[in-house]
């Protein structure tokens, strides 16, 4: 009998013995070190004696015993035949699918419109969203493609920077009259939506920062807690209240007038960019290729 537990032992043991570290092995499998270094332990408990000469410098450095270097060829054969028969098992047809992934608010304030554009000059090519507020595994398969905003220190992928990001505020245009869109006294007598979503590293700022920053007096209605982003700017675009939003996820509603841009001198720059993120060390097919230099080239461009 199979153990599929056993595959997942090899590949880290594969990982680790060409990189000759835990740390290097848990870079391309996308998990930890410590991670790693169990699965090797399980190889090792099975198998019955030690695979690798544990020693220090600087570093834990890692080599392989007599017996773990003649089965290692053997290994890493094994497990290219397994990613050759999984390709065979795509087909030529399921190469002309790309998986994306993406969070709600990403897909629907930013990337649906990208996509309907690349669809319409690529009628070739299939996409495929899979949307998820998790990060989604792309490094072992879970999709072929990205979008992310954040810190861009994920492990086991590659990035391309597509843009920076900034905070603003927004509310509707039912809300504010025309004249008081830069209006200190008057934002201060609006309720404030809070995004109570983590931000973590983005120095996303507080309502306390944005009201000192306008110079306006403290806030005299009771706040708005909302803990997801597209909430927040539904709420916005239903007249609840003002909110502080990124940018790029209200651009094209501020440009369709579905909101104004309040006190429009001011922003608040974040630690956090938007990045295209790929499998590390993995060569991209020519579909996935293809989109990836579409969507970067047109960010860039201003798309």
């Amino acid at each position: 009998m199979r153990s599929l537990n056993r595959l997942k032992w090899l590949h880290a043991f594969e990982a680790t013995a060409r990189h000759g570290s835990f740390t290097g092995a848990a870079q391309e499998m996308g998990v930890t070190p410590a991670a790693v270094g169990q699965l090797v332990r399980s190889l090792e408990d099975w198998v019955g004696h030690p695979l690798l000469h544990r020693t220090r410098s600087g570093k834990e450095r890692l080599t392989l015993v007599d017996e773990a270097r003649d089965a290692l060829q053997d290994i890493t054969q094994g497990l290219d035949k397994l990613e050759m028969g999984l390709n065979k098992l795509r087909g030529r047809r399921a190469r002309s699918v790309v998986v994306i992934t993406a969070s709600q608010v990403l897909v629907m304030n930013w990337l649906m419109e990208r996509l309907n554009r690349f669809s319409e000059t690529h009628e070739h090519i299939d996409l495929r969203l899979n949307v998820t507020e998790k990060l989604m595994d792309v490094s072992h398969g879970e999709a072929d493609i990205g979008v992310r905003c954040g810190l861009g220190d994920w492990q086991g992928v590659d990035k391309t920077w597509l843009m920076d990001e900034e905070a603003i505020l927004v509310c509707s245009p039912r809300l504010v009259p025309p004249e008081k869109v830069a209006c200190r006294d008057w934002l201060a007598t609006q309720k404030l939506i809070h995004d109570d979503t983590p931000h973590p590293g983005a120095n996303f700022p507080s309502w306390e920062d944005v009201l000192k920053a306008v110079n306006a007096p403290a806030a005299q209605e009771s706040g708005l807690h909302i803990n997801s982003t597209s909430a927040v700017i539904l709420s916005a675009l239903s007249g609840r209240g003002v909110a502080i939003v990124r940018h790029a996820l209200v651009k094209q509603l501020i440009e369709t007038g579905q909101l104004v841009q309040l006190h429009p001198a001011h922003h608040w720059p974040l630690k956090w960019s938007y990045y295209v993120v790929t499998p590390q060390h993995a060569v991209m097919r020519g579909e996935v290729k293809i989109f990836h230099d579409w969507l970067v080239q047109d960010v860039l461009s201003g798309g």
